[in-house]
């Protein structure tokens, strides 16, 4: 019978961390998870990912059920990208993005200056490795958002671009984002261990 884990209730990153706690603790083939939002059920669903489970969700009185059982294909594949990425000897640069302006004074000009500087961020070629956008940020990856087409092209390109959900949820915009990944503050805090470089703009 698979494990259960309820994650109702909890805040970002909490179901996140319970989850990776059981899988890091014991040897799981399939395991279900319970959770009562939808960025818990994105941020839990690309972390088993990450670990070689294959997620189905289902919908109940509100919650939804994530059954996941392990994939060893996908495992492998997982271990194969990560033993590619330690030989490779590009630096990873992070641009954490924690407002939709840049600089203070006049917000339009401030909202202006930040659209320039995503789409300048190209220039930085291979070096950019993500870009997560938290509080007001994240408000450049919705639907109306004027860079979404920029982040897509930097998405399909190998960029990881990353939002936070519990900032989507407070501005009430997880239903709208059009680009990147839900995230939530335990891969903010990894991605930040593991850049050799972290850009904040706030």
């Amino acid at each position: 019978m698979a494990k259960e884990i309820d994650a109702c209730g909890l805040t970002c990153p909490a179901p996140v961390l319970l989850v990776k706690d059981v899988v890091e603790k014991e040897e799981l083939s399939e395991l279900r998870v319970i959770v009562d939002n939808a960025a818990s059920s994105e941020n839990v669903t690309r972390f088993l990912n990450s670990r070689g489970y294959s997620v189905t969700s289902v919908a109940d009185k509100g919650n939804s059920i994530l059954t996941a059982s392990f994939d060893g294909q996908q495992r492998a594949e997982k271990v194969q990208q990560a033993a590619t990425d330690v030989t490779q000897e590009t630096r990873k640069n992070v641009v954490l993005i924690m407002t939709d302006r840049m600089g203070q004074g006049d917000d339009e000009l401030g909202k202006k200056l930040m659209i320039n500087y995503i789409k300048t961020l190209k220039e930085m070629g291979p070096e950019l490795w993500q870009i997560i956008f938290v509080n007001s940020g994240v408000k450049l990856t919705v639907q109306s958002s004027p860079v979404v087409e920029e982040l897509r092209n930097y998405q399909s390109e190998g960029v990881t671009i990353l939002a936070c959900g519990t900032c989507l949820e407070h501005y009430d915009l997880l239903a709208q984002k059009e680009v990147g990944d839900t995230t939530n503050m335990l891969d903010i805090v990894m991605a930040t261990q593991l850049a050799d470089k972290v850009i904040t703009l706030s």
